[in-house]
């Protein structure tokens, strides 16, 4: 069983490599929230798996409330492991998630990082990666995963391949901690109403769904279900959704926009 969370793809496209190599369920954290289903069962020798993408050096919110909820039925004796995706490092990601884990009676056994094209562009200095660049890291993270899934398969405890990034306790601890608790919010979202042609595919595509159209144009609900994944803005075929002023003049990325699944 393996339960992901995503938004521009990229932590997608990692868990169906895995559900394939493990001939095992995919299910979405986001839409198993939105079902209220909190409870499942094993089937004999299933994995465990959590994916998800890094959101400032910690697990995002909606990966920390999915966990809260859950509930296994038999899962001791059952192999998990979590795979992260990221645009350069983790931090103390997996030592976060391994203390949400612990209170549902859970460990993590194992766990990969995989480096993935940025994505996260709300800062003055974050931009996407070059075309270039995001080539590099995708043909560098297929051989990574092709490694990391046969550890996975063979149920290999105690594999820790993790890019922690220099002072990790300080980037999720402190930096984290602040981006996290004051800058994930869908306040500054804008639609350009000129651009905008109302395809309602960044409603379809964000995974919490907080985006809906309304006379044709998006809105966002601002109840806190906003994870600041920016599928919404990726997606946009004509860059009409911007984040403030800042993501007025920088590029989109989302797995499979420039290469091939």
């Amino acid at each position: 069983m393996i339960f992901y969370f995503s938004g521009t793809g990229n932590t997608r496209w990692a868990a169906e490599q895995l559900a394939q190599a493990t001939g095992e369920r995919l299910l979405s954290m986001a839409e198993e929230l939105r079902s209220g289903n909190g409870c499942y069962e094993l089937s004999e020798g299933e994995r465990i798996g959590f994916c998800f993408a890094v959101h400032g050096w910690q697990p995002p919110h909606i990966v920390r409330q999915f966990i809260r909820q859950l509930r296994i039925s038999g899962a001791e004796g059952h192999f998990c492991y979590a795979l992260v995706t990221c645009g350069d490092s983790i931090g103390c990601t997996i030592e976060m998630l391994g203390s949400e884990l612990a209170a549902v009676g859970l460990r993590v056994e194992s766990a990969f990082s995989l480096v993935m094209p940025e994505s996260y562009v709300c800062l003055p200095f974050m931009k996407t990666d070059t075309p270039e660049r995001e080539q590099q890291k995708i043909a560098q993270a297929r051989e990574d995963l092709a490694r990391y899934a046969q550890l996975i398969v063979e149920r290999r405890a105690g594999e820790m391949h993790l890019v922690k990034g220099p002072a990790p306790w300080v980037l999720s601890h402190v930096i984290g901690a602040y981006f996290n608790g004051q800058m994930i919010s869908d306040k500054k979202f804008r639609v350009d109403a000129d651009a905008c042609i109302g395809c309602g595919l960044c409603e379809r595509v964000c995974p919490t769904g907080n985006v809906v159209l309304t006379d044709g144009r998006p809105q966002w609900r601002h109840d806190g279900s906003c994870t600041c994944c920016l599928a919404c803005y990726h997606h946009c075929p004509k860059h009409a959704i911007n984040y403030g002023s800042i993501t007025r003049k920088r590029g989109q990325y989302y797995f499979g926009r420039n290469n091939s699944r």
